[in-house]
């Protein structure tokens, strides 16, 4: 998992994001590196956690999408741009389709 860019998906608090960051810290991620938080609610307070440590933050509201297919086709692209070898779904409240395993 050397170098490996990971990005966390969160929906609320982020109290697994917080986890998470703190086992960063302690350089327990296996050489993995959070580089990116993607949260499907605006105003989340996970995203403050991950400023807070330095990590990028995106919004994917799921209000703007008309499906859950929409939301994760959308999630595939940006996850791709960010060059993202690992996702973690840290309390992220949302129904992805197939799309997110395939890619």
């Amino acid at each position: 998992m050397k170098n490996t860019r990971i990005a966390v998906l969160v929906s609320g608090g982020g109290t697994n994001l917080q986890a998470l960051i703190d086992a960063q810290n302690r350089n327990e991620l296996g050489g993995g590196r959070i580089v990116a938080v993607i949260s499907s609610k605006e105003g989340a307070f996970a995203l403050e956690r991950a400023a807070k440590a330095g990590i990028e933050g995106f919004v994917l509201p799921r209000k703007q999408f008309d499906s859950n297919r929409a939301m994760t086709v959308a999630l595939v692209e940006l996850l791709r741009k960010l060059d993202i070898q690992l996702v973690v779904l840290a309390g992220c409240m949302v129904i992805f389709t197939e799309e997110l395993v395939e890619a």
